[in-house]
């Protein structure tokens, strides 16, 4: 989201998001599905969330720091009963510990046309640009985030139209890059996919209501029905059970759905773009069993996303698989801690070496990814001062080497474990007996779907889109947006 970035010690999504409106026949109360919606989406972002309600003509926003049932008690939705219309966003912020209460989402905007609430999840490549462009105008904001811009290039967009979804189709010829929108106004939701489609946006229904989510699991734990993923730049509107769709005039050069959308950030449970999250995930597991050269007494995954590949390997591999790693479920608020004994100390409350389990054991470790290595080495070192007697190190993605400019939280290339090392290097780097990663083109080949394609930067530095390492570009790059 165009904050300043810093150093993570695991991939984090930037978001989630969600929408639900009512029908003719009504009876849904779309602020309390909204909370139940956030809550399946709370594994897309921990550290601040938000709903937004639309009440006749009226907007209001509750919203603040802190996971889903921190910040919404049994009183605060209470005041929302009876919405017509609700979106809600979980969201990470990318800038320190503190989260900046101005990038909170939703954003409720008043406009010459009207009002509107919006919520997005991914990152504008020419955000700065624009930014940039549009403060030299005479625009204020008042965060840090993309949000903005996309609201105000959408509200400029509604004064030159008659409706706020050619508002958007409007407002989309200037984005550049990766966003997954859910908007309302009275009477109406909408929601946009970039035209590459880089994040996930479904949509499903429950009665008569429309909904829309960042992920099938939320339209599932409303008791909806989900119908079908938002096409890469496709705007869909719903009104009065109704939807319609539009598209919008740029065409993109190929369909770029994250890989890391499968491999790690999306849940298990979920469908994306037809393809089952947890089976690729398992089946991903299988494929590493094949190529495995080592001889193991016990598979164990890292929780949670490293799991179904753990499984996956033990099923293919016929080594038994077995519960080595205990995550602390009751941990409050994910927080990025920048002292290492703070970081040390926290690994140890959040995850704990079952000794009984792996002690005198040859084990075989899988993960979804290595980053920078730090905290995949703190497992090993647990597994090892559990009495283990040696730990082979199995990714069930391929060598992560390049910074992410499309939604999700990344080092540096250069902080990445993988980048500039070879493989014995890296497994130097994490204290592992062996390291195997999984191919990139085993991986899509897993992956493929019909006509889907997929963005996989992070491994290769094939960004999609160009993408600028200058902070400051010239805004005369990009289109003039007035």
């Amino acid at each position: 989201m165009n904050e300043l970035t810093i150093t993570a010690p695991k991939l984090k999504e930037e978001c989630g998001v969600f929408g639900l409106i009512n029908g003719p026949e009504g009876g849904r109360e779309p602020a309390f599905d909204a909370y139940n919606a956030l809550y399946a989406l709370q594994h897309r972002g921990q550290d601040s969330c938000g709903i937004a309600v639309a009440h006749g003509g009226l907007l209001r926003v509750h919203k603040a720091a802190g996971l889903v049932p921190e910040v919404f008690s049994l009183s605060a939705l209470e005041q929302f009963r009876g919405a017509d219309a609700a979106i809600g966003h979980v969201r990470h912020a990318t800038t320190a510990a503190t989260v900046n209460p101005a990038n909170i989402q939703p954003l409720v905007v008043h406009h010459a046309s009207g009002s509107m609430a919006m919520c997005y999840n991914g990152t504008l490549a020419n955000g700065h640009a624009l930014r940039m462009e549009t403060e030299h105008r005479g625009g204020i904001f008042q965060g840090t985030n993309d949000a903005e811009i996309i609201a105000y290039l959408i509200v400029r967009e509604h004064l030159r139209t008659h409706t706020l979804e050619d508002a958007v189709l409007n407002a989309m010829d200037y984005m550049i890059g990766a966003y997954s929108i859910v908007l309302m106004e009275k009477g109406k939701l909408i929601a946009a996919r970039d035209p590459n489609g880089f994040r996930p946006l479904c949509i499903g229904k429950l009665g008569d209501a429309i909904i829309f989510a960042s992920e099938s699991c939320a339209i599932e734990a409303l008791g909806g029905t989900f119908l079908r993923d938002v096409e890469p730049g496709e705007v869909v509107v719903a009104r009065d059970g109704i939807v319609s769709s539009h598209h919008c005039r740029i065409r993109a050069a190929r369909r770029a759905l994250c890989l890391f959308e499968l491999i790690y950030f999306a849940r298990q449970d979920s469908i994306i773009d037809g393809i089952a999250v947890g089976s690729v995930r398992e089946k991903a597991g299988r494929m590493l069993a094949r190529q495995n050269d080592v001889e193991g007494d016990l598979v164990i995954g890292v929780p949670d996303s490293g799991i179904a590949a753990a499984m996956g390997f033990a099923r293919e591999s016929r080594i038994p698989y077995g519960i080595g790693l205990m995550k602390n479920r009751y941990i409050a608020r994910t927080f990025i801690q920048t002292q290492r004994w703070e970081q040390e100390k926290s690994l140890h409350i959040k995850l704990n070496a079952v000794s009984a389990t792996v002690k005198g054991k040859r084990i075989i470790l899988v993960d979804d990814s290595i980053v920078r290595g730090k905290t995949c080495a703190r497992i090993v070192k647990l597994l090892r001062d559990a009495g283990a007697k040696e730990v082979h190190m199995r990714v069930s993605s391929p060598p992560f080497r390049y910074q992410c400019h499309f939604g999700t939280v990344t080092p540096r290339s250069e902080d990445m474990a993988a980048n500039g090392r070879t493989v014995e290097e890296v497994c130097k780097l994490i204290g592992a007996d062996s390291l195997q990663y999984l191919p990139l083109d085993t991986l899509k080949e897993l992956a493929k779907g019909e006509g889907l394609g997929f963005c996989d930067a992070c491994f290769t530095g094939d960004y999609v889109l160009p993408v600028r390492e200058d902070p400051h570009p010239q805004l005369s790059i990009f289109p003039t947006i007035l």
